[in-house]
């Protein structure tokens, strides 16, 4: 397997989550309503999973690696633009995240946000996934040697083996915090 390949896993189980989302906003369209837990999941797929996990991955391996490669021009555009999309999932998420706790208070009008960051992030990520698996995957591979790609590879799954001590060690670190 390349080092692509989990990555490209990833993007799949990313791409239902979407589907998820999708299917919630029509529910919300029909209902005027929304589940608050739903969206505190869909938080913390976004921030756990799609973020920390998945961009982690490409942000502080791939993307690292690739620093030190003698990139096109094109290349290296297409890499920054990915890392202002991180950027800009983040702060999407994030203001997902502070709608929520007012709709939660009984701010009713924190529905309209909370509908449109979730619109944002299903239309943003498909577009987003789309570039890394069929332009900027696909040329980064070029950089590597089969030998530095098995070694990302390899860093790729240790750094998935400390995903979950991470997640929860915050979790508690959180709740001693309080």
């Amino acid at each position: 397997m390349q080092a692509r390949g989990p990555l490209m896993v990833e993007h799949r189980l990313i791409e239902r989550m979407l589907a998820v989302m999708r299917q919630t906003l029509d529910r919300i369209a029909s209902t005027g309503a929304v589940d608050p837990v739903f969206v505190d999941t869909a938080v913390d797929f976004i921030v756990t999973y799609a973020d920390r996990t998945h961009h982690g991955k490409e942000e502080d391996i791939l993307f690292r690696d690739l620093q030190d490669k003698n990139l096109l021009e094109a290349d290296r555009r297409v890499m920054n633009e990915l890392i202002e999309e991180h950027i800009f999932g983040r702060q999407t998420t994030k203001a997902l995240i502070q709608a929520n706790t007012r709709y939660r208070r009984g701010d009713a009008s924190a529905l309209e946000t909370i509908v449109a960051k979730l619109r944002t992030l299903v239309d943003f990520y498909p577009k987003h996934i789309a570039k890394e698996d069929k332009v900027f995957f696909p040329a980064s591979r070029a950089y590597f040697s089969d030998e530095e790609d098995q070694a990302m590879l390899a860093e790729f799954w240790e750094f998935d083996r400390r995903m979950i001590h991470e997640k929860y060690k915050r979790i508690v670190d959180n709740i001693q915090g309080r």
